[in-house]
């Protein structure tokens, strides 16, 4: 197997707004991977909360010996020795599962979902994500985003009513709520949920500081919505500290290094009865593709990160009644625009 690699910068649509920061792009680090005249795609998504960078990520990858294996070696077995490699490295890692799922699809002439017995037409609508904005910007992205039947409005600030109002003034469509642990008063966010619930919000992500897990499990038990752990929930292991305190967890590729990974998180989820969120960072439509081929397995999808950006380098999902759906083709079912690792 042949690894390479490259930046590659994601340009926004919008200036995207948080509870805490505010970025027009984002880079990323796109990878492929040959074997047997195949080739599987991945990419590694850097916002700037994971603290990666392009650099950091491409410092790993060049550790990285794939000259030992071949399709005929495990993938799981590709996989552990990538694992132990370093720690961290959580995005450079998901790259890498994600370009071999992509690669052994490919290898067995099936699309991933395919291969695993799920279906992509059950699963559920994704969001589309308004970021925190003044009531005339708030209102243009929404009149954008009139094809879906979700929106996931980011939270977090003093404007948090406004932009709910502004919403509401146009759109009756349910709503997704992530405040980036905007809200440092539990009995505050307490009542917010109780007003955001009678405005058909229907979730809330990550309300308060990912220190805070005593009153966020306060705030959880008492909450008209589920409450939905994103940076207090990285990866598998750390359902041991959240599960009493959220309703459930938002699943990330970059976050938890990938679809291997992801899967045995939603099977624990399922297990301990928390409700599943798939989730994504600004990222080109081929780490969106990996999610989607899971996406049936989960309660809420928000799989829009490739809808933000203006230069996706993959072409392959589709938008059909609000739900972004995989292709027929085997592995990912993406397919680069431009050769990109030879321009």
């Amino acid at each position: 197997m042949k690894l390479r690699f490259k930046p590659y910068m994601l340009k926004l649509r919008h200036v995207f707004t948080l509870a805490n920061s505010s970025r027009s792009e984002t880079p990323v680090v796109l990878i492929r991977i040959d074997s047997d005249g195949l080739s599987g795609y991945g990419e590694a998504s850097l916002p700037p909360y994971l603290g990666a960078t392009q650099e950091s990520v491409m410092a790993f990858l060049s550790k990285v010996d794939l000259n030992r294996f071949s399709l005929d070696d495990s993938l799981t077995d590709i996989l552990d020795y990538i694992a132990h490699i370093e720690s961290g490295n959580t995005a450079a890692k998901a790259a890498l599962d994600i370009a071999l799922h992509d690669l052994y699809g490919k290898s067995q002439n099936q699309p991933l979902w395919k291969r695993w017995n799920l279906s992509p037409q059950e699963t559920t609508p994704t969001s589309f994500t308004i970021g925190i904005d003044s009531a005339e910007g708030i209102r243009n992205k929404v009149r954008e985003a009139a094809d879906f039947k979700i929106l996931k409005v980011k939270l977090g600030s003093d404007s948090d009513k406004m932009i709910i109002e502004t919403i509401r003034e146009i759109s009756d469509v349910p709503l997704y709520v992530d405040a980036n642990q905007g809200w440092s008063d539990p009995h505050f966010a307490l009542d917010m949920l109780h007003w955001l619930a009678e405005r058909n919000v229907v979730m809330a992500e990550q309300p308060m500081p990912v220190d805070r897990l005593d009153e966020t499990a306060w705030l959880t038990s008492r909450s008209p919505i589920p409450v939905i752990a994103d940076e207090s929930f990285q990866r598998y292991d750390d359902f041991a500290k959240i599960k009493d305190a959220f309703s459930g967890v938002n699943i990330k590729l970059m976050k938890c290094t990938g679809l291997h990974e992801a899967r045995r998180i939603i099977s624990a989820a399922r297990e301990a009865d928390l409700k599943i969120m798939l989730g994504c960072m600004t990222e080109t439509s081929c780490a969106i593709a990996a999610a989607v081929q899971i996406a049936s397995l989960v309660d809420y999808v928000d799989l829009d990160g490739h809808l933000l950006i203006t230069n996706d380098a993959f072409s392959g999902l589709r938008l059909s009644d609000g739900k972004v759906l995989p292709s027929d083709l085997p592995g990912l079912g993406v397919i680069p625009v431009n050769d990109i690792f030879n321009d």
